[in-house]
Parts: C-alpha cells; structure tokens; sequence
C-alpha cells in the first residue's frame, strides 16, 4: 500500500471512529437527559421532541442545501470527506437510538461527561480537515474570514444560538445552562484534540552569554534556536536574542539550562496552540 493509500485509509478510519464516538456522546449521555445539542443536531433535536422526528434523518434532510452551497467553495475532497462525516454520525446516532440506555441520569454529569466524548469525537472527525456538515461547514465559512478565532470557539458561537432558542421554546432555562457548560467543554476537547493536546512554548532569552546559552539548549534539549537581532533601548548596546521553541513539558527544563549559564538572563515565555515543521506538526495539510 503507498504512501497517499495509507493517508486516506487513517484519516477516514480516524472520520469513522470520531463519528461513533460523538454519536456515543449523544445518544448515552445528552439526548437521555434531554441536553440540546447545539447547530443542526439541535435543531433535529428539537424537532424531535416537538415531533418525533427522527434525529439522523432531519440532519441529512437540513445538510443538504448546505453542501449544494459549499461544494464549489471548498472543493471535493474536503465536501466528500464531510459528507462521509455528516452521513456516518447521522446514522450512528440513529443507530444508537435504537439502544434503550442512559449512561447517567444526573444531568451535571451528562452535560459534562457528554461534552467530553462529543468533543473527542468531533474532534477526531476536524483533526482531518472534514467536518460532520451542519453548523461545521458554517463556521468552515466563518473561519475563512476570521482565522485569529478558533473553530471549536466559532462552533461554540453558533450552538448558543440554538441552546438559546430551545430555551425559549420549551420554557426550559435550566436545561439550556446544562447545555451551555456541555457546549464549552466539547469546544475546548475539540480544540485539544485538533492541536494534538500537545500546547508548545514559544520563548525569548536575552542574554550577554547568548552563544553559550544557544550551545546549551541545541546540546541539552536537542532544538532549533534562531537568532534576533537586538538594541538595549537604554544602553544602546546590541543583543542577540534567543528564540526557541520548545514542548511545554520542556520549559523546566530550558529554565534551569538558562539559569546554569546566565543568571542574569532575561527569558520570556508564550504559549503556542499549533507549531507547524520539523519536530512538531507536520505542515503538509489537505487543502
């Protein structure tokens, strides 16, 4: 099997997988406690309860003009692939509903165990490029525009504003509240999962010694350094200045290498969601 074989054979067996496991999310923990989900899964959701209709079925019935919109946008593979996304969760929450079982009947616990599962889920499904259609492809749309807010962030936008409308139509306040904390736990895992839970340091060191603390760092912890060029405002001297950056369980570490060689050093250190190259995420993504 080549190279590109096995790329797709992993990113819809990671589709499949992220799929089942939100329609678990679902069907096991918010839909038993009757915690709305938010985007088109919520709307379905709350046509069910005022219907009976079926969730998985009204799903693909809603996605339908939003992909006949969005195929010439973002082009075919990545309409397939969310096409494959919204088609298998659909079914597995289908599916799944066919199971007569509560994983919990306390909805604090539901609202927060659930969000984790749907989040890990959706997470796995966005991690390779698709989505699960619905709101996804909407906050697909919005990303385009605003790339500084992050997609779980912009999901978490849209599902509000149908949490908010299930509150006024069922009179059901408490419940919303419910949904709401589900809501930002499932964008936060999303967010988690699709940075591969693996948050790095992006850091500065200022120092009078900045050969020997480069030296240090590319021995010690086996990174990359590269070298800003700087002026002392006050004392009109230049620096070198030492940016690295580093895993985040790696920042112990670079202190007391610092620390050892300088210890007058100035070192200022941010977090960074998303490193793409070498000794991090790989850069080449699907367009």
């Amino acid at each position: 099997m080549g190279t590109r074989s096995k790329y797709y054979v992993f990113k819809y067996f990671k589709i499949v997988l992220g799929c089942a496991i939100f329609a678990f999310g679902f069907s096991f923990f918010a839909y038993p406690n009757s915690i709305i989900a938010g985007g088109i899964s919520g709307v379905s959701m709350i046509l069910n309860l005022m219907y009976g209709t079926p969730v998985g079925v009204v799903i693909i019935i809603i996605n339908i003009p939003l992909f006949a919109i969005s195929w010439r946008k973002f082009g075919f593979s990545f309409m397939f692939s969310s096409l494959v996304g919204m088609v298998l969760s659909s079914v597995f929450v289908d599916l799944f509903s066919l199971i007569d079982f509560a994983a919990t009947n306390n909805v604090f616990l539901a609202a927060v165990f659930g969000g984790i599962i749907k989040g890990a889920g959706l997470g796995l499904v966005y991690s390779t490029t698709a989505t699960t259609g619905g709101v996804d492809i909407i906050a697909k749309f919005l990303r385009v525009k605003y790339q500084h807010i992050n997609f779980g962030t912009l999901i978490l936008f849209l599902d509000v504003i149908v949490i908010g409308a299930y509150a006024i139509i069922f009179d059901s306040y408490d419940i919303a509240m419910y949904a709401i904390v589900s809501m930002v736990i499932n964008a936060k895992i999303v967010d988690i999962v699709m940075s591969g839970g693996t948050a790095s340091k992006v850091c500065y060191v200022i120092s009078d010694e900045s050969e020997s603390v480069k030296n240090a760092i590319t021995e010690k912890l086996r990174r990359g350094v590269t070298y800003l060029h700087g002026e002392g405002a006050w004392s009109g001297n230049e620096k070198d200045i030492i940016l690295v950056v580093i895993k985040q369980n790696q920042i112990v570490d670079l202190k007391k290498i610092v620390k050892s060689v300088d210890q007058n050093a100035f070192m200022i250190s941010c977090n960074s969601s998303e490193v793409f190259g070498n000794g991090f995420t790989d850069i080449a993504v699907e367009g």
